[in-house]
């Protein structure tokens, strides 16, 4: 979902980290679309060296991804490729959360791993030969590469870091329709969706082999000294295709596999991050032991995001492995696999449940717009908000004002005031009888307010992101004052910064959380069965 402001958002990070080029650059491709070189440099105005020099810095940091489309009115040989560049709006908000990403690394494993991981993060995209080179150079003594390619193995095994996507992968031409007027209709009618899938097309076709994604082949000078792959004790599943071995893949190139580029894996950083904030608002709007049930079915396997079942007593070992969940019986989980909604069903003695974290995600929605409402309108707003949002239907003012005790002269004035806000959908209803009268109706039309609460997310988080630019640039001019302008000593004014900036950045920490929720949550690379 991209709105005007979190286009804002995204090129004022960009402009922050990259410059006004880059930032130029990359704005023209998010707001126009998949563009190709030529489109770039007469929609910029700038010149190819500059264009090119942008395009390679946004593509070594995962914020543009180049692919080919075949053009079917191609040489008289076969279709051409046509070469464009396409912005990955994720990725560049995925910035914010970069300090995220490094405390669950840091939970995990030693600074050592949390030192590569970050150069990861900085650079964007490095070779195994590079990272070495940067431990190296770093003061820290002891830093071999030995123990760098161990920590890229537990990162990998983890599938915390990944293989780069192919760099300009392929996708083949549309197919033109010859079927009847009816069909060429429906054609027009599905453009927009076409629009809305193009990204996720090109990221699928640019992704390695699964058998190759988070595996890598280690070597000290030419030769192969080790060989990793996340996938090496479960490459056999049960009634399952043998997955292709890494090494036999690599082996006839192993010179290509000294240049293979790796980069974090953001994706798996947001599923963790999806699916603690599942079990915080779990723990919230529930109890305790729900929230323990949740965590331990998403602990058993990572396959459960389409309703994907599990045993009870797979569940309850699960359970047992937590300190938390020694205490519960297996009457409190089957109660607390209640409490969660999970659908279940049994086959023979064996009952399976199955969670749909979709809807979590949706009532944590519900919930966060709820806090908003209460915060900015008041109690008597959120009892008439919360009553229509339950109700899904338009109602009368005199009815919702009887049913949530709202004083009749106060209930029009909150309600026109959430509808002018666009909380609220108002509809007027003209009644004919013996005295002409008009009725006001309201409801919640919940796919156009969360589209709503997201654009104003994203326009907070930019004026907190602007504001957090702005103090540290003052900081700086404070610095660098004549000492007989200066009225603060320079540790004052140190620590004044500090805490100015502590506290914005905690804020837009916060109120990225809201973000992940209305925007991230929902992806489709979030929604695969697949996880495993």
């Amino acid at each position: 979902m991209l709105t005007q402001s979190g286009i804002k958002l995204a090129v004022h990070l960009m402009t922050n980290q990259f410059g006004n080029v880059v930032a130029k650059v990359f704005e023209n491709i998010l707001r126009r679309g998949p563009l190709t070189f030529q489109l770039i440099v007469r929609f910029t105005e700038l010149t190819p060296q500059q264009v090119k020099r942008s395009l390679l810095v946004l593509i070594q940091h995962n914020c543009v991804q180049a692919f080919s489309l075949e053009q079917q009115d191609g040489l008289e040989d076969g279709p051409k490729a046509n070469t464009q560049y396409m912005a990955l709006f994720s990725n560049v908000l995925h910035r914010l959360r970069f300090s995220k990403f490094l405390k669950i690394v840091s939970g995990e494993f030693d600074a050592e791993c949390k030192e590569l991981f970050e150069g990861l993060l900085q650079h964007g995209r490095l070779t195994l030969k590079q990272m070495v080179e940067r431990e190296k150079s770093s003061k820290r003594e002891g830093i071999c590469e030995d123990i760098v390619q161990e920590n890229l193995l537990k990162l990998l095994a983890a599938r915390y870091v990944e293989r780069c996507p192919t760099h300009e992968p392929v996708l083949a031409a549309p197919v033109k329709d010859e079927t009847t007027a009816k069909k060429r209709g429906a054609k027009s009618a599905k453009r927009n969706e076409e629009s809305e899938t193009i990204e996720q097309r090109v990221l699928e076709a640019a992704a390695p082999m699964e058998a190759q994604r988070f595996s890598i082949i280690m070597y000290t000078g030419s030769n192969v000294s080790r060989e990793t792959s996340t996938n090496a004790s479960s490459s056999m599943s049960v009634g399952g295709k043998r997955k292709p071995d890494p090494l036999e893949l690599d082996r006839e190139s192993a010179a290509e596999e000294e240049e293979v580029l790796l980069r974090a894996n953001f994706e798996e950083f947001m599923r963790r991050l999806r699916h603690k904030a599942c079990i915080e608002n779990v723990r919230t709007r529930l109890d305790d032991g729900a929230s323990i049930v949740l965590r331990a079915m998403l602990e058993a396997t990572r396959s459960l995001e389409k309703k994907v079942p599990l045993s009870l007593n797979t569940i309850f070992e699960e359970v047992m492995k937590s300190e938390e969940g020694r205490g519960m019986t297996l009457d409190r989980v089957r109660a607390s696999l209640v409490q969660l909604g999970c659908s279940s069903s049994a086959r023979g003695t064996d009952e399976s449940y199955s969670i749909d974290l979709k809807k979590i995600v949706e009532l944590a929605k519900n919930d966060e717009v709820e806090s908003i409402v209460l915060k900015r309108y008041g109690r008597d707003a959120y009892k008439m908000f919360r009553l229509l949002s339950k109700t899904g239907c338009l109602v009368e003012t005199n009815k919702i004002s009887d049913t949530t005790f709202v004083e009749k002269k106060d209930a029009p004035m909150i309600l026109y005031k959430m509808w002018n806000d666009e909380y609220l959908q108002m509809e007027k209803l003209t009644v004919t009888g013996a005295r002409q009268s008009k009725l006001l109706l309201w409801k919640v039309n919940k796919p156009c307010l969360q589209e709503h609460v997201l654009d104003e997310l994203f326009h907070a988080a930019l004026n907190l992101s602007q504001r957090v630019a702005y103090e540290r640039e003052k900081g700086k001019e404070l610095i660098n004052l004549p000492a007989d302008k200066q009225v603060m000593s320079l540790e004052e004014r140190r620590n004044r910064q500090r805490s100015v900036t502590f506290v914005l950045e905690s804020s837009l920490r916060e109120l990225d959380e809201a973000l992940m929720l209305f925007h991230d949550f929902e992806e489709p690379s979030l929604l695969k069965l697949d996880d495993l």
